[in-house]
């Protein structure tokens, strides 16, 4: 940081509760109020009055011998402006820098310390400080520009604003090449150098002395502690001046917003209602508006973990509706890049119960998937589209299996994002299965009506045969679903043998299916199941087997079957049911 040092006397300022004096063996004959402080001057035994030409207007009209008291509240920069001013008028030492330049040059203007008024004044010092030396530097710029918040019509309308934005912009279109090249004889001659461009970038892994070149978002980290409307300024000028990359403009975004936003993503954010708590989160709705405004249109211009965690972060506090809308229509388009790791998102709404914010995973969902319907041609006929919704599909299988595990979880959202899915995108159950069974081991108090709408979601034909030995032991799950998943596993075991009559008798259980099929028996028998299954499973399977014996098979055939089906254990599935009942 560059500074610049003025006068020779030392500091004779003293102050004493509210009034500040200089030390002089001559009587004060000036008073200037500011605000709440009184300062004790003189008028023309040193040059205050003749260097401050507003000063010289408002004592024109005393005498030389008359103490005279004058208001100055609204001095931009309040009473350490106008300090710096009279101790520059008594030839005291000041140490300018950027920090406290622009409330500096603001009260001399405000004084009309200038040139006209009398030669070497403390306007011209300032302005060859603001130009030799602010402007030519790249951190001086930046934290220049950070203080003109506090003085934001006054910074306006003297340029300060515009020329170190112009300054900063410049720095940032400087080639990477030429940006090392600064920054590395800065760091070896910065004595006799009147620029150097230190930059500030803390990335893991990254180590300035290792690498022979900068990287091009190095500018992303200093720029990030501005103010928002200023960060907004810089990328404006920066786009409007070059087309830079979009995904430049989206790492100086992420960057910022990491910077100055909560993160939502490892606990619940505490709510309080205290006015301090409210006042953080308007500046923070503020900044987060703004920032998705300014992501660019271009798809990958920021990560889709990015998108969602602006989206959880904009629920948590209180965003605009057309914010959290264009978060959602952004994240739908970039869904299927997602990971198991970025969805997995704490509910931020105080009024939940359960950990996990499953309706932000929801929402995206559904704008992915309407999105994904409107896809010309047919979804399911084009490969690139299959494969993006499967890819979705066990994206979601994975999430389901997490959530599941969160004791307040309802059925109800369970089941809304599973069903949301279309058939397509799952070309197997066994995931969805896994996530059942793991909600009936975390809620044991679930009801059976609950228990027959969650395993309603299941298709029996899509499990595998591993999945299928499970599930017909497995005594969470209700008496239907696990004679649904036998006869699922007989229909599949149908459809391997061959049309010979000679195969058509049943053919011999793995040991592992026998042992499934008793623990089912075991089951029919503890639930009450005397002698029968259910009318309405007795239909359906004298249905199931009537179509296989008419597909394809002459009277002769059946005649053969019914022949080797009379030798055999089962005459049909009603008899099975019955005979193990019975034992």
């Amino acid at each position: 940081m560059k500074f610049m040092k003025i006068g020779t006397k030392p500091d004779t300022f003293y102050t004493e509760e509210a009034t500040r004096t200089v030390i002089s063996d001559i009587p004060s004959d000036l008073t200037i109020r500011i605000n709440n402080v009184c300062f004790l001057l003189h008028k023309l035994q040193v040059p205050l009055v003749p260097k401050c030409g507003l000063l010289q207007w408002l004592c024109s009209d005393s005498d030389d011998s008359e103490i005279v008291t004058i208001d100055l509240h609204d001095v931009p920069g309040g009473e350490d402006a106008f300090e710096l001013c009279a101790k520059f008028c008594y030839g005291i030492t000041i140490n300018l820098s950027a920090y406290n330049f622009v409330p500096a040059f603001c009260a001399a203007k405000f004084l009309r310390m200038t040139e006209s008024i009398e030669k070497g004044n403390f306007v011209l010092k300032l302005e060859a400080f603001f130009n030799s030396c602010i402007l030519e530097g790249w951190k001086d710029a930046i934290n220049t520009l950070q203080t003109t918040i506090k003085l934001p019509e006054w910074s306006e309308n003297l340029g300060i604003i515009r020329r170190c934005i112009d300054s900063i912009v410049e720095k940032i279109l400087t080639p990477t090449a030429k940006v090392f090249y600064i920054y590395f004889t800065a760091c070896i001659f910065c004595d006799s150098l009147q620029v150097s461009w230190s930059y500030t970038y803390t990335r893991l892994g990254y180590n300035k002395k290792q690498h022979q070149s900068v990287p091009k978002d190095w500018w992303t980290e200093d720029i990030s502690d501005l103010d928002i409307d200023l960060f907004r300024c810089i990328i404006t000028a920066v786009r409007s001046t070059y087309i830079p990359p979009p995904q430049l403009i989206g790492e100086a975004l992420h960057v910022y917003a990491c910077r100055w936003l909560p993160d939502t993503t490892k606990s619940r954010p505490p709510h309080s209602s205290g006015s301090r708590t409210e006042e953080s989160k308007g500046k923070s709705r503020r900044i987060i508006e703004s920032i998705v405004s300014m992501i660019p249109a271009d798809r990958g211009s920021v990560s889709i973990g990015f998108l969602l965690k602006l989206l959880s972060i904009a629920n948590y506090l209180g965003a605009s509706p057309v914010t959290k809308t264009e978060l959602i229509r952004k994240a739908g388009l970039q869904f299927e890049e997602a990971t198991l790791k970025d969805i997995l998102f704490p509910s931020q709404l105080p009024t939940d119960q359960h950990f996990h914010d499953i309706d932000l995973v929801a929402a995206v969902l559904d704008s992915y998937l309407a999105l994904w319907g409107r896809q010309s041609p047919a979804p399911a006929e084009n490969g690139h589209l299959l494969r993006s919704i499967r890819k979705t599909g066990k994206l979601i299988d994975s999430y389901l299996q997490v959530v599941a595990r969160d004791v307040n979880m309802p059925i109800s959202k369970l089941v809304s994002l599973a069903e949301a899915l279309p058939d397509v995108a799952m070309e197997d159950h066994d995931g969805l299965y896994k996530s059942i069974n793991i909600y009936l081991k975390e809620h044991p108090d679930v009801s059976k009506a609950e228990k027959k709408r969650l395993c309603r979601m299941l298709d029996c034909q899509k499990l595998s045969p591993e999945v299928r030995a499970h599930a017909v032991k497995n005594e969470r799950l209700p008496l239907r679903t696990v004679v649904q998943v036998l006869f699922s596993e007989q229909e599949s075991g149908s459809r391997t043998t061959t049309h010979k009559p000679e195969l058509t008798t049943r053919v011999r259980q793995a040991p592992a299916e026998a042992e499934a099929k008793q623990e089912c028996n075991n089951k029919l028998q503890h639930e009450g199941v005397k002698s029968r299954v259910p009318e309405t499973i007795e239909r359906d399977i004298q249905k199931r087997l009537e179509a296989k014996m008419v597909r394809g098979e002459s009277e002769k055939g059946k005649k053969k079957i019914g022949e080797a089906n009379s030798g055999s254990e089962v005459m049909d599935p009603k008899q099975v049911f019955q005979r193990r009942s019975s034992r």
